[in-house]
Order: structure tokens, then sequence, then C-alpha cells
């Protein structure tokens, strides 16, 4: 079979996910990016005869079966839907849809299209992530009726060097992102370890502003917002977006009527699967603690050049086979539950605004239930003329001080 030709929409983000279709024998045939700098580094990175691109028009006329989507975080829709309407396969960085309204668009867009739509969530993808799933679709625990999932991630509030690689505009995503809008790291892995979908959200923030003199445009003043869930199966899901309390570290853990399965905080490639005494299976233990191995199709070798513990490349794995076979790609990185995991995020965002009160989440497989969002464009992010929608934080007045301000612009200079 010939190698797929793939385009790269995002030369940050993006040329890291490059390699890992290069390791799949994928050619990497077209970058594009409208940031001059950006550009250049994606060039050197991806190597010689990739044709560049600062145009996405003149982009997506280059000859591409493939291409990675991973422009601003919020950002994605519009491109994937007229890619997928040039019946170009999309793997998009996550979130998938930014507003309501580009979920059901995007849905409708990927329905009428014979190419393929991935979500780009690679944390499912992880081994402590993949010991899980086995664990749970091997009914070890019994019934599915609890899971927590943690992505923790604080930051130094004054590594500069940050600021300036990862949050180089005043009007950059990140001095507006929610806390619960950066959800599929968390959020991804328990649908895939589960299989359970979310029905209906409700979440709460924690406010502890960054220090008076550190250098901010943020007009985010969480740490954490912790959400939890309903879902189809009746479980219930315990979860934050991106949270910034405690020690580094991404923690999950799933409980059933038999017994639990989690990864041991502080030591990630960790597993702990406990039963109680009375469900402890004939020859095993009841505690049993132990470093997991890679299923036996998966090179160990291999992912350790990949990024995310080998979650890049395990998940990118999944899509190449998909766009070889023609199939959409399993649950939960269809384009339903990608958009339903989105959705997640923007709903639980309005539950925390509105005091915790329940969201439901639409049936995205259900035309009439969708349609009724149709039209909901609310966005916390700031439009071409800076006005908002709606505050992006729990208390909504809050914006950085002149200090704070002041030390980041200075510190772009």
């Amino acid at each position: 079979m010939k190698k797929l030709k793939v385009g790269i929409f995002g030369a940050g983000r993006g040329v890291d996910v490059s390699r890992d279709f290069r390791m799949l024998d994928c050619e990497i045939v077209a970058l594009c990016d409208n940031i001059p700098e950006r550009l250049q580094y994606g060039a050197k990175r991806v190597g010689e005869g990739v044709a560049l691109y600062d145009d996405f028009d003149k982009f997506i006329e280059h000859p591409m079966d493939a291409c990675v989507v991973a422009n601003y975080f919020h950002e994605h829709t519009p491109f994937a839907i007229r890619l997928l309407e040039r019946g170009i396969s999309v793997y998009c960085e996550c979130i998938v849809n930014g507003t309501m309204a580009e979920g059901v668009d995007l849905i409708r867009a990927a329905e009428r299209s014979d190419a393929i739509f991935m979500l780009a969530e690679n944390y499912p993808g992880m081994c402590v992530n993949q010991e899980m799933h086995r664990i749970c679709q091997e009914g070890k625990l019994g019934q599915l009726l609890y899971a927590e999932g943690e992505y923790n991630h604080p930051a130094d509030a004054y590594d500069t060097a940050f600021v300036k690689t990862y949050n180089y505009d005043p009007q950059h995503w990140r001095n507006y992102l929610p806390r619960t809008y950066y959800v599929t790291h968390s959020l991804g892995p328990l649908m895939y370890s589960t299989g359970a979908l979310p029905k209906r959200v409700c979440a709460m923030a924690a406010f502890a502003p960054r220090p008076e003199n550190a250098p901010s445009a943020s007009f985010v003043g969480d740490r954490a917002a912790v959400m939890m869930t309903q879902n189809d199966d009746g479980s219930i899901f315990r979860f934050t977006g991106c949270a910034a309390f405690g020690a580094h570290g991404n923690a999950y853990r799933i409980c059933g009527t038999k017994g639990q399965v989690e990864n041991l905080r502080g030591m990630f490639d960790k597993i702990m699967l406990r039963y109680n005494e009375w469900e402890t299976p004939e020859g095993e233990e009841s505690v049993q603690c132990y470093t997991p191995a890679w299923a036996e199709d998966i090179n160990p070798e291999v992912v350790k050049t990949s990024g995310h513990a080998g979650g890049d490349y395990v998940i990118a794995r999944i899509f190449v086979n998909c766009v070889k076979e023609g199939k959409q790609p399993p649950f939960p990185f269809d384009v339903h539950s990608a958009v339903a995991m989105s959705s997640v995020a923007i709903l639980a965002h309005r539950s925390m605004l509105d005091g915790g009160a329940p969201y439901d989440i639409p049936d995205f497989h259900n035309e009439e239930e969708r349609a009724k969002w149709e039209n909901d464009t609310i966005s916390p992010f700031p439009k071409a003329d800076g006005s908002v929608d709606i505050p992006c934080c729990s208390h909504p007045d809050y914006k950085p001080t002149e200090a704070q301000l002041q030390a980041y612009l200075e510190l772009l200079k």
C-alpha cells in the first residue's frame, strides 16, 4: 500500500505529532502556519522537501490524504470542516469544537464526507491507560460505577520561557482558557477505559490568582475546575480540566462492584489493582501493584521515542489504520464522541458560572436533539473586536493587575 500523504496545519504541536506519522511510514508533504517564525521552526523539524504555506486556502489544495489539525485550541472546527469537504481525513487536536454550534456543524460535515475524522486525544494511548482499558473490558472489576481523572499541570508563575513560547500574545487563547475546557486528558481515558458516555455535567471552580508581581495577561484566576458527570450506563465520573493544585501529575481511578484499578500518584507508570477479598479471581492476589507491559503488537522501543509516554504514537497508529482501511475510529475518538467530550467542557463552564447547576449533554447522533444547539455560538474567547460572550473565570470581574500586565508586556519585548 502506498504511503499516506499527510499535511500539518499548525507548526507548534503539529510538528511534534508529525514525528509519529513518519514513524508510521507516512510522508509529510505540507506544513502550514501563519506565524513566520513557527513555520521556519517547523520546516527545520519536519525535514527537506515539505511544501510550506502561510495561507490555509493554498495549503488545502496541496495533494494529501490526511491532515493534522493543530492550530489554536478553540479554532479547529472551521478548518476541519473544509478538509472533510475536500475528502481529506482529519486528525484533530482537542478540543474539536469551540462552541456548541460548531459541534453540530462538524458532525454534519463528517456525516456527509467519506473521509475519516478522529480526535487526536493521546492520553488513552499511555501504557497505564491501555492497561486500565484492558482490565475494564475483560470485566475484572464487575459493573463499573465510578471513575476519577486528574490532569494536574501546575506551572511556575515566574517561568518566563514558558510565557514567551506558549503565551506570546495578550489575546492568546491561554489567557482566556476556562479551567473546564482542557478536559480531554482527564475525561478521555475514563471514556476509553469504561465505554461510558457522559449525559449530564455539573462543575465548581477553585479560585486562586497568580502572584501580584508575576507576568500575566490571563483573565482566569481559577486554579482548577472539578466536574462530575452522570453517564449513559448509570456510572459517575469525577474529573478536572487542566488543573493547577498540589504536585504535578496525572491520576486515574476506576471502581466497580468487584474492585478497582488506579495508577499511583507520583509514580505514573505503576498500576494498583485491588479486589474485595470475596471477589478476588482464583489464582490472583487481592492487591497487585505492578508496572504494566505494552500489548504484544506495540514495540516498546518505538514508543520510547514518542511523546506523552508513547501515547502520541499509539493513537496516531489508530488513525493511520482507520484511513488505510476506510473505517471510522472507535469510541471515544469518533466524531460524535469527540463533540460530546468537547461539549462537556463547554457546558461544565456554564454550570460553574451558574453555581454548579447541571447541564444535559445532547445526543449528537440525534439530529432533532443536536439541532437545538445549531445556533449556540456562546464563547469565553475574544472575538475579532475583543468582545467576549461570557466570563472565562468563576469570578466574572477578574482581570490581570496593571503590575502583572506590564511585566507581561515587558517580557514580550
